[in-house]
């Protein structure tokens, strides 16, 4: 059962057709998308899933909140009657991620709701990355929905870094289970999430899908130098085994699609990293993307 935490209709916002549904909306994507659309006074209705994560959208700016299950059909046609569009986010490595995209499009043609902007993941066409086809089915559902879809392949985020801080501050040392030398697109979350937040509010992406690249590739190598700058002190890349980042991810819980995605992907990256080309985010900022010097001196 759904639960509806805002007011009414014609007290949300002028022009109903202007309230985004965010899903899986207390991530740290959703979060991230639901500020930046507050701050373009854009009205988000935040999707999660506990009551306890209310607050905390309520506090990020959302202006309505709905609890539920992304599989729960009744929860998805709350959440999106009287909505606009969509921000369709998807739990971390979900293996249900093209069902759930199903039942939201099914959702949102029944509302009316017309605008669907999928958060997919940056060359979904890996073949040997499992959750990348998985994001590259649910594109492929997406732009045969028949509803007006933007599609964004974000790399992976700057905000990654932050489990690090710990070893990389008392020990000097930045340990990642795949070649130091690997070289990643890294990208600021709040970027990614200022980008979404315009192509949800502004027209002209009908139709369009946006890979979302930072400003510079770097390795890990060249990740810790510039984390030596900001700290000045050395620091260094150091290629963990696997077995041992393997250990650490069962301790914590992981398992299952979770986990053959994780290992897959360690795979990968060790093979080739993950590059794209940055003149999209260029384009779709209206300022020059962060840098990873930027990043690190927030942090």
């Amino acid at each position: 059962m759904a639960r509806f935490y805002g007011a009414d209709c014609e007290d949300r916002v002028q022009g109903c057709e202007m309230m985004i549904v965010v899903t899986a909306a207390a991530g740290r994507t959703g979060r991230a998308v639901v500020r930046a659309l507050a701050a373009r006074g854009v009205a988000a209705r935040a999707l999660v899933r506990r009551p306890e994560q209310v607050a905390q959208l309520r506090t990020d700016g959302a202006a309505e909140v709905v609890v539920g299950d992304l599989r729960d059909r009744g929860a998805l046609r709350r959440a999106v009657h009287g909505a606009g569009g969509a921000y369709y986010i998807c739990p971390e490595m979900n293996p249900d991620e093209e069902e759930i995209g199903g039942g939201l499009i099914r959702a949102m043609r029944e509302a009316g709701a017309w605008r669907l902007v999928y958060h997919s993941v940056l060359h979904p066409q890996a073949d040997d990355l499992p959750h990348h086809l998985m994001k590259l089915h649910t594109e492929r559902l997406i732009v045969d929905s028949g509803l007006a879809y933007t599609i964004l392949q974000p790399a992976p985020y700057m905000q990654n870094l932050a489990p690090h801080r710990y070893d990389v501050a008392t020990h000097g040392v930045y340990r990642v289970p795949y070649s130091v030398l690997a070289p990643f697109s890294w990208i600021d979350l709040r970027d990614v999430a200022q980008v979404a937040a315009g192509v949800l509010a502004e027209p002209g992406h009908d139709a369009a899908t946006y890979e979302l690249a930072g400003p510079e590739p770097l390795s890990s190598a060249q990740v810790a130098e510039r984390w030596a700058a900001a700290l000045g002190r050395p620091v260094r890349a150091e290629t963990m085994r696997r077995e041992a980042w393997v250990a650490s991810l069962d301790r914590s819980g992981v398992g299952g699609f979770a986990l053959e995605a994780r290992a897959a992907m360690t795979r990968y990256y060790d093979r080739h990293g993950m590059v794209g080309n940055p003149n999209a985010l260029r384009w779709l900022l209206p300022r020059q993307p962060r840098t990873m010097t930027e990043y690190l001196a927030d942090v």
